[in-house]
């Protein structure tokens, strides 16, 4: 055979195992009820990865964002702070398990801000609590599509939703 250089296109990237267990898992809050589970999941199910839990501060011109009442941003970056300590102080006395979640906070639509701190950060797991998405008609088209079914479709790393 020839050893020549071919003209065909070079071949593709291997994928990546999807079955890999992560070294680093984000779990982002939004404020919402049930999100302890979803920190909780991420701990038990991904034992060896470095969790970030990102207490996610939703920008004063989102649409019907908390209600569309919010307070100026210091008070709700407080908030989300806060937030994400009650998080922490809900996982079990095991110091082993607080060790390995460290908390960040960011402003910006969840949507958008999820999917790309995970890439910043090299996220290898996103774990989200949704909520139903059984609404239709005019509470559908009023709504918008749900906030996990965004970051699920933006970030390109794996995204577990609970529901």
């Amino acid at each position: 055979m020839d050893d020549a250089v071919s003209d065909s296109e070079p071949e593709p990237d291997p994928e990546p195992d999807l079955g890999a267990d992560p070294d680093h898992v984000l779990v982002p809050t939004l404020g919402r009820p049930r999100e302890d589970e979803a920190l909780g999941y991420a701990l038990e199910t991904f034992p060896d990865a470095d969790v970030t839990l990102l207490a996610v501060v939703t920008p004063l011109d989102a649409p019907l964002s908390e209600g569309g009442v919010l307070e100026r941003s210091e008070e709700r970056t407080e908030e989300a702070r806060d937030r994400a300590s009650r998080l922490l102080e809900s996982l079990d006395a095991r110091s082993q398990e607080r060790e390995r979640v460290r908390s960040e906070i960011a402003e910006g639509k969840p949507g958008a801000i999820v999917p790309q701190y995970a890439s910043n950060e090299g996220v290898d797991h996103v774990v989200i609590h949704g909520h139903g998405t059984s609404s239709t008609g005019f509470v559908r088209r009023f709504l918008g599509r749900g906030i996990a079914t965004t970051v699920v479709e933006r970030t390109a790393s794996p995204v577990t939703v609970l529901e």
